[in-house]
C-alpha cells in the first residue's frame, strides 16, 4: 500500500461515520493521477498554500487599514486562525481534518484591498455585483496558476464557496468552515479594537463575557468547545443556544463600535475612491492590464478583467497602481 492507501484505511477506520472520507471524494473538474503520499485534500492544502493568491493575503487588510504596529492581524493572519480553528472543531468530532484545513485556507483568496470596503465598492461597480466568496472560488477555478486555476476537490471548492452567503456545503467540515471563520474574525478583531484604542475590554457586554469569558483565549476556547459539545453525534454542525446568542450580541456590538466606527474606518473612504478610479481607468485602458487578464478581457468582458486585477492587488500594490495612472512623475532636464 502506498503511504496515501495507508492514511486512506486509517480514515475509515477512525473517522466519524459523518465525515468525509478522501477516498470517496467526488473528485476534480480535471482528473489527476493520485499522489502515492497525500490524500486528495492534503494535496489540496498545498496547491492552496502554494499559491500567489494566498501570499498576497499577507498584505492585505483585514479590518484596519495600514495600521501602525507588527500584531495587528492581515488578511493571512486571520485564514491560519480560521484554519486552527476548523482544525480543532473537526478533530474534536472525528472529521476530516485536511478537508476543513484545506477549505479554511481557500475562504479569503478572493478577498479584496482593503478589506471588506474593497468589496462593497466591486459590488457597486461590477455589473451582476461582487462578493468575495465567489471570488475566491473564481481564483482557485480560474485565475491560478496563469489562467489554468488549482483544480481542486468538489468538497473543498464547495467548502470555500458557502463559507458565508446562502448555500450550505454538503459536507460538515465545509459547515465548520462557516462558524470557525465568525469564532475567529469576531475575537480577534475584538484584540485588534482593543489594541488601536477603539474600544477597552470593560466596553464588552457584560451578559456575553459572563457566557464567553472575559479574556481573548476564554471566549475562542468557549466557542470551540460549544460546537463540539452540541455537535457530537449530531449529523450537523450546531451551538447550543446559549452559546449562539451571545455570539450574536457580540456582533452587533461589534458592528456599532468597531466596524462601524468613524475613528476605525476614517480612511476607508479614501480606500474606496482610489478603487473606483482605478476601476474607470483600466476599463478606459485595458490595454493596460497585465497580459495574463488580456485572455478574460476579451473571453469575459473587460469590466470582468479589470475586476479580477483589482481584487486580486494587496493594499500597497493598488496604492501603487494608483500612483501611476494618477499622479505624475518628477522629471528633470540634462
Amino acid at each position: 500500500m502506498t503511504l496515501r492507501e495507508q492514511t486512506e484505511a486509517m480514515e475509515r477506520e477512525v473517522l466519524s461515520p459523518f465525515a468525509c472520507l478522501s477516498a470517496q471524494s467526488r473528485g476534480r473538474q480535471l482528473p489527476l493521477e493520485p499522489c502515492p503520499t497525500r490524500t486528495c485534500f492534503q494535496r489540496d492544502i498545498d496547491r492552496i498554500v502554494h499559491s500567489k493568491a494566498f501570499r498576497r493575503l499577507k498584505h492585505k487588510t483585514q479590518v484596519f487599514l495600514e495600521p501602525e504596529g507588527d500584531h495587528y492581524r492581515t488578511r493571512m493572519t486571520h485564514t491560519i486562525e480560521v484554519s486552527r480553528i476548523a482544525r480543532t472543531i473537526a478533530r474534536g468530532l472525528r472529521l476530516n481534518e485536511d478537508l476543513a484545513e484545506a477549505a479554511a485556507y481557500g475562504h479569503d483568496l478572493g478577498h479584496t484591498p482593503f478589506g471588506h470596503a474593497g468589496e462593497r465598492v466591486l459590488n457597486e461597480i461590477l455589473p451582476g455585483g461582487f462578493a468575495h466568496n465567489q471570488q475566491s472560488l473564481r481564483v482557485v477555478d480560474r485565475l491560478e496558476r496563469d489562467g489554468e486555476g488549482l483544480n481542486l476537490t468538489y468538497e473543498v471548492r464547495r467548502g470555500i464557496l458557502c463559507h458565508t452567503g446562502p448555500d450550505q456545503a454538503e459536507t460538515l467540515e465545509g459547515q465548520i468552515l462557516r462558524l470557525a471563520d465568525k469564532i475567529a474574525y469576531i475575537n480577534h478583531d475584538i484584540d485588534d479594537a482593543i489594541r488601536g484604542k477603539i474600544i477597552y475590554p470593560m466596553d464588552i457586554p457584560l451578559s456575553v463575557s459572563q457566557v464567553l469569558g472575559f479574556t481573548h483565549s476564554e471566549r475562542i476556547n468557549t466557542l470551540t468547545v460549544d460546537v463540539i459539545t452540541a455537535s457530537a453525534g449530531k449529523g450537523e454542525i450546531l451551538q447550543t443556544p446559549a452559546c449562539r446568542d451571545a455570539m450574536r450580541e457580540l456582533r452587533e456590538f461589534m458592528f456599532a463600535y468597531v466596524y462601524r466606527n468613524p475613528v476605525a474606518k476614517g480612511e476607508e473612504g479614501k480606500a474606496q475612491d482610489m478603487l473606483r478610479r482605478l476601476f474607470e481607468y483600466y476599463v478606459k485602458e485595458p490595454d493596460k492590464l497585465p497580459p495574463e487578464f488580456q485572455d478574460i478581457r476579451y473571453g469575459e468582458g473587460v469590466e470582468r478583467a479589470v475586476c479580477d486585477y483589482i481584487s486580486g492587488m494587496t493594499d500597497k500594490y493598488a496604492v501603487e497602481q494608483f500612483g501611476e495612472a494618477f499622479i505624475p512623475k518628477s522629471w528633470s532636464v540634462k
